[in-house]
């Protein structure tokens, strides 16, 4: 029989598929083992499962310190110390993506880190670890050198300094935005231009991908782009409706030019994992600090049926698909290279 994993409150699950990408499943709020292609390699044993559902309440939106502590030693039991190189991690809904900084926290390499979603996540304060700020908790890690954050369709890009937008990341190079529906709003300070935007004259402008050549963002991208390993972090509500349901307000990127996106990025860096959110469930909370959060930052989502959930199982399926992560798929997608990883290292 093969060996089995039983990681905090939750279903047993065997670790044995090695000749493929790992597969983490955090259970935090059920959203993912009721979906029949991750319950499937669960049962399996091609998924390594991680019961989290215990310590969600405090984690969702904003992670209480305590149980994030004991969130990353449930992930170090189960997967050991370090992120082996193309792991794709679920995690249910973004309410939960501030947690991604986890799986940065464990790479050994520095990255460039690629972020698909519907929002920027760069709020400075306050300087918590939660949903809306995780990315200037990404940039003060080691591990990660750069953040290129792909699709922002919302209000978050208008007039972002009363927002508490990180400008200054911007206009180091530490961060790029890439809007898939660009604006032009207010803006207060010194000029500055960066990939994908300008600011000046009293006024900031952000170009819309939704307009260009996808094909041709990609390859200014591609040349740009140091030859660093990549790591991809995924919120499911940069897709339209046609391909997830999720918590928040979505855009309208497709997850063909995502996936797309992921292989011609990685052919010449390796792809050293991927993690990705964004599968809905109820938000429930047991205080009303984070109900309040919730409740003045988005607008109710009514609960959906079973049926119309079953878009995020497709999805999933077709992420697992490109990282050949299901039997019968395609090879899994380049991995760096142990020269590459040992010239990089968490000092390069």
């Amino acid at each position: 029989m093969p060996e089995t994993l039983s990681i905090g409150p939750g279903r047993a699950c065997s670790g044995t598929e090695a000749a493929r990408p790992p597969v983490l499943v955090l259970d935090l709020d059920a959203s993912l083992t009721s979906q029949p292609g991750l319950a499937g390699l669960l049962r399996d044993g091609r998924a390594i499962h991680i019961g989290a559902r215990d310590l969600a309440p405090r984690l969702r939106i904003v992670a209480a310190r305590r149980p994030l502590a004991r969130l990353r030693e449930r992930l170090r039991e189960a997967a050991g110390a370090e992120n082996v190189p193309g792991t794709i991690a679920f995690y249910g809904s973004g309410d939960f993506h501030h947690l991604a900084t986890l799986f940065l926290a464990r790479l050994r390499e520095k990255v460039t880190l690629l972020h698909f979603d519907n929002h920027p996540d760069w709020v400075r304060f306050p300087a918590t670890v939660n949903c809306g700020a995780w990315i200037n908790r990404a940039l003060e890690l080691p591990q990660v050198a750069q953040v290129v954050t792909i699709g922002p369709a919302g209000e978050d890009l208008v007039r972002p300094q009363w927002k508490g937008a990180n400008l200054r990341a911007l206009r180091e190079g530490r961060l790029e935005v890439h809007a898939w529906r660009g604006t032009e709003s207010r803006y207060w300070g010194r000029p500055f231009e960066a990939p994908g935007c300008r600011a000046g004259g009293g006024r900031i402008a952000w170009d819309s991908l939704a307009d260009a050549s996808w094909d041709g963002f990609l390859e200014a991208l591609d040349a740009r782009l140091p030859g660093r390993p990549l790591w991809f972090s995924l919120d499911k509500d940069v897709l339209g409706p046609n391909e997830a349901l999720t918590n928040w307000e979505q855009g309208g990127m497709a997850l063909s030019a995502i996936l797309g996106a992921v292989q011609r990025l990685g052919r010449r860096r390796g792809i050293l994992g991927m993690d990705v959110c964004g599968d809905y469930s109820p938000p429930r909370f047991r205080d009303p600090f984070r109900w309040l959060l919730s409740a003045t930052d988005r607008a109710t989502v009514p609960e959906p049926s079973a049926a119309a959930l079953a878009v995020n199982d497709r999805s999933n399926r077709r992420i697992l698909e490109g990282f050949g992560a299901l039997p019968g798929t395609a090879p899994p997608l380049p991995l760096p290279s142990e020269r590459l990883l040992a010239a990089q290292g968490p000092s390069a």
